[in-house]
């Protein structure tokens, strides 16, 4: 056993320990990780340890059970990990603090974060049961906004945001309705609520029940025998006291008024007058409990309060004033049938323009000279795609087979995703692959970018085909046992104002980054400005848009160095904290 002849220098650094040992050659240092305690081997025993041991093991999950509740402490999390360095560790406290800042501003206007993930519920164009499609865009720097296409002739002043109809709210949101239109001899609604089952239960038709036998239903199956007295009758009681106090009976001075008594005064003479009447109308009593800020107590029968839990409100009724997609037929054709092409005009302050909405579901992009415009896709419910498979289970290992539609075919076109699903997917699931990995999906303006110049982040590309033929390539892709994965580009966009978000509210980026920053100098294209809540709602939402609507599995984010770094991850990194 060999032992150490000279003394070494102990360095307590922060949370750390440093043995510094002068030796021959120099001096030699020796770091711990931990905090640790140098003994001798002799001064405690086995079974001392054992319990020094288990303490602090108590100990440590005492203290991780309590910062789970109060959340992740940034001090605690760099001594955990050894983090000395006082510029790396202020940088790391600052970006938590900014996370926490964020996340505070986030819930101040959303519910939660799936409600803020959510916007594609209500953003972009939405069928209304009140026989109406709804619109709605986010343009902050526009000063109005209506809806152009050939549904209306292309006209800017038709179909707008107007007073009465929401119009402009103050996060820079337009709201537009877009209301059908009523049949040549057919009359308007009764009810402004009346809805139709436009998308549902479309063979049923008509039920042929009147608004008014429904009501008398509600009334004769809800109301008790003499609950709706007041209801039917409500000037009743009022009329009665003002015949009482203001009539020419009544008393015409205030001496002959005199005082009105206590409400239990009166409620014990109203009572003492009908102690003959049956007990089915005496149901509730009031009683003094004696104290000053709860003077009476309502008490009711047990029976009477059991009939009233019992009772469920007449949802049903109001369910059935609903028409089904016959009778809609019957009566209205849409404002905006499916298949139309549409725009969005602005008028901003550097004049009008027109733009091709930010959520629309489906968009062809420019070509032969001719303006992008979008496609309103609300093909009727028999015509709808309706989902066969369901996504299979996540494997235990992924086999990715990564693919683009458009080159897939041996013949010099552009495939489509009908080619595609006959072509390409038995091969892969052939070859062994259980995952696709889809690149240029999203709807771009230039098919040689590949798809990563994106114009319209909802849409898919109508180089191959419709909304339901990419839905019926996913289906068979689950079928087949296949995942799906779709290549995203979050971290830049096209910079052409004619066909995708810059510049889209004509006065200022609403979606990305002004100056040097909100160029790439490489790829000529538009940064987002991530820091922005409405941007991160934009973006959020249309990941959750892909996953509901197309089912879609998972996401390869492209180019990640663009949303992370100010230069692109165009430069050389050395380590230097600075960096």
């Amino acid at each position: 056993m060999t032992s150490l002849s000279f003394a070494p220098k102990l360095s307590l650094y922060p949370k750390r320990s440093v043995l510094v040992f002068q030796c021959r050659n120099g001096p030699k240092r020796v770091a711990f990780p931990k905090k640790v305690k140098i003994v001798c081997s002799a001064s405690e025993q086995p079974k001392q340890q054992d319990e020094r041991r288990q303490r602090s093991t108590r100990k440590r999950t005492k203290k991780s059970e309590s910062d789970g509740e109060k959340g992740i402490d940034p001090v605690g999390f760099l001594t955990k990990r050894g983090i000395s360095h006082k510029q790396f560790a202020q940088f790391l406290r600052d970006r938590h603090k900014a996370l926490k800042d964020l996340k505070d501003e986030i819930l101040k206007r959303h519910l939660n974060l799936r409600d803020m993930a959510s916007g594609f519920e209500i953003l972009g164009m939405h069928r209304h049961p009140e026989h109406r499609v709804d619109y709605m865009e986010w343009a902050p720097g526009a000063r109005y906004s209506a809806l152009v296409g050939d549904f209306n002739g292309w006209s800017p002043t038709e179909n707008c945001a107007r007073e009465g109809h929401l119009g402009h709210d103050d996060f820079g949101y337009w709201f537009i309705i877009l209301e059908d239109k009523l049949r040549e001899g057919e009359k308007p609604d009764e009810l402004y609520f009346q809805m139709y089952n436009y998308a549902d239960d479309y063979d049923k038709g008509d039920s042929g029940v009147t608004i008014e036998e429904i009501f008398k239903k509600a009334d004769d199956e809800y109301w008790e025998p003499g609950e709706d007295r007041f209801v039917n009758h409500r000037f009743e009681v009022p009329a009665k006291l003002y015949e009482q106090i203001f009539g020419p009976n009544g008393p015409q001075t205030l001496e002959e008024l005199g005082e009105i008594p206590d409400a239990e005064t009166r409620f014990k003479a109203w009572k003492e007058e009908h102690k003959d009447d049956p007990p089915s109308d005496l149901r509730y009593h009031v009683i003094d409990s004696g104290k000053e800020y709860d003077i009476f107590n309502v008490i009711g029968d047990p029976e009477s309060l059991e009939r009233f839990r019992a009772k469920k409100p007449p949802l049903a009724y109001w369910f059935e004033t609903r028409k089904g997609r016959k009778a809609w037929l019957k009566k209205y054709t849409p404002n905006i049938p499916h298949g139309s092409k549409y725009r969005v005009y602005f008028n901003t302050s550097d004049g009008p323009l027109e733009r091709v909405p930010a959520w629309a579901a489906y968009v062809q992009p420019d070509a032969e000279g001719k303006r992008a415009f979008a496609v309103h896709w609300e093909p009727p419910p028999e015509d709808a795609y309706k989902w066969r498979n369901t996504p299979p289970k996540v494997p235990k290992s992924l086999r990715i087979y990564e693919c683009h539609v458009g080159i897939s075919g041996s013949e010099p076109k552009i495939s489509s995703f009908t080619d595609f699903i006959e072509k390409v997917l038995p091969h892969v699931k052939k070859a062994g692959y259980n995952a696709i990995q889809l690149i240029g999906i999203v709807e771009h303006k230039d098919y040689f970018t590949v798809g990563y110049r994106v114009t319209n982040l909802y849409a898919v590309s109508s180089r191959f085909g419709t909304p339901d033929d990419f839905k019926r390539l996913v289906d068979e892709a689950h079928g087949l046992g296949l995942l799906v994965f779709l290549d995203i580009v979050h971290s830049y966009s096209a910079a052409d104002e004619m066909v995708g978000l810059s510049l889209f509210d004509g006065s200022n980026d609403c979606y990305f980054r002004t100056g040097k920053r909100g160029h790439h100098k490489y790829w000529g294209t538009r940064m987002f400005k991530y820091e922005d809540l409405d941007v991160l709602h934009f973006l959020l939402s249309n990941l959750n848009w892909w996953v509901v609507e197309y089912q879609i599995d998972g996401f390869q984010f492209h180019s990640l160095s663009s949303m992370l770094y100010t230069h692109n991850g165009f430069a050389s990194f050395s380590g230097d904290i600075e960096e």
